[in-house]
């Protein structure tokens, strides 16, 4: 069995999908966990590919890039799609996340940029509430269509992962309300239901983003 450590601040964040891979495979890992304010990330910039996190280290081997680092865990645990069709999709699936996110990060961004209310509020009804809606409607389509509830296939896959999690930080800046996108909500407790992940979400850190 490899030696697997996953490096990332003490967030969710983007490294979250990958945590519950491997809660959901079932796989030990360290889960290295910097503060923010301790100024160890200083220190462990230059040595890390591409000099960013997260960062896994499969038996000394190190991938950069949150997306890489939650397919290759996928296809390495059987998460990833049953079918070469089945795993595009799901890869489809997070790039529209990742076109969305990119939007949804200039709040983040003008937030702690400490932005006044009024240019907050312009960033959500000019930028994100447009890319949110776009972002919604293609996942309420799929839903639609899926006979399993999940997004992709009959079974769970890296895909249902980061949307959840996506679903969880909108949740709690406010973007998304469980009562108002029930086929989304549906969605959320169907993966955070999964009896491989309640032990490690009732007990995991709390973390806005």
């Amino acid at each position: 069995m490899p030696s697997y450590k996953l490096t990332y601040f003490d967030v969710r964040g983007l490294a979250e999908p990958a945590r519950l891979l491997f809660h959901l495979a079932g796989v030990e890992f360290e889960d290295k966990r910097v503060d923010f304010g301790s100024g160890e990330w200083e220190k462990l910039k230059d040595k890390t590919p591409f000099g960013q996190m997260p960062v896994l280290s499969v038996d000394g081997f190190e991938i950069p890039q949150s997306a890489a680092i939650i397919r290759y865990l996928s296809k390495k645990f059987g998460f990833a799609g049953k079918t070469p069709e089945e795993q595009a999709w799901a890869d489809a699936i997070v790039d529209q996340f990742k076109d969305f996110f990119g939007e949804f990060r200039k709040y983040i961004i003008a937030q702690r940029g400490n932005k006044s209310v009024e240019e907050l509020e312009k960033v959500k009804s000019e930028v994100v509430k447009p890319a949110q809606d776009s972002y919604f409607k293609i996942l309420n389509g799929i839903l639609e269509k899926s006979k399993s509830g999940y997004l992709v296939g009959e079974g769970i896959t890296f895909a249902d992962l980061v949307i959840a999690e996506n679903l969880e930080t909108l949740g709690k800046y406010g973007f998304f309300k469980e009562s108002e996108h029930p086929k989304l909500a549906a969605l959320k407790q169907k993966v955070y239901g999964h009896a491989a992940l309640k032990g490690y979400l009732a007990s995991r850190p709390d973390s806005q983003i």
